[in-house]
């Protein structure tokens, strides 16, 4: 009966071990911040938020989705109103490396490895030097299934990247007629 016993607590240790390891091991996306320290928690459910539009370069497949607040800014006609995004509003550009489809009877890219969610989030407080926005890149490696946060990713380079659509309120993408 002994023996019986220390089995059990034998293979009961070596479970809880294993899922103790994994648990540790297992990457929480949400603990994530930028080098700026803008916290990918702040974009929890982006991947269940609407989607704005599409595009494609030569490197990557794009969709940029955004939060309900934005959603709600785009349907009553921000940016072309004339008015900005409010505090609040979030988007994010999710990017792919494409592939030609093997199955389609047609030419045509579609994802193959996800690469990176570039995020940005309106705050004019915390965030004046850009129009209010926040930007942040979380890079995405396959081979250990973790986030990182792109160390060259500054919360402010919508003065930079983004003043060509300084009109628009920074906003590259419009909401897409459906």
């Amino acid at each position: 009966m002994k023996r019986k016993s220390n089995l059990t607590i034998a293979i009961t240790t070596a479970v809880l071990a294993v899922l103790g390891a994994t648990a540790v091991y297992a990457q929480d996306k949400y603990l994530l911040k930028s080098p700026s320290g803008i916290a990918f928690s702040d974009f929890r459910g982006y991947e269940d938020w609407a989607v704005v539009s599409s595009a494609k370069t030569d490197e990557v497949l794009k969709v940029i989705v955004a939060n309900p607040a934005m959603i709600k800014a785009f349907k009553a006609g921000v940016p072309g109103n004339g008015r900005p995004f409010p505090d609040g509003c979030k988007i994010a550009k999710l990017q792919w490396k494409p592939k030609k489809s093997t199955e389609a009877p047609f030419v045509v890219d579609v994802p193959d490895v996800f690469s990176q969610a570039f995020v940005m989030e309106k705050n004019g407080a915390r965030f004046p030097k850009s129009g209010g926005w926040g930007y942040a890149v979380f890079n995405y490696d396959p081979a250990s299934d973790k986030f990182t946060p792109d160390a060259k990713s500054l919360s402010d380079c919508g003065h930079t990247c983004h003043v060509a659509v300084k009109a628009k309120d920074y906003i590259f993408h419009p909401y897409q007629k459906r």
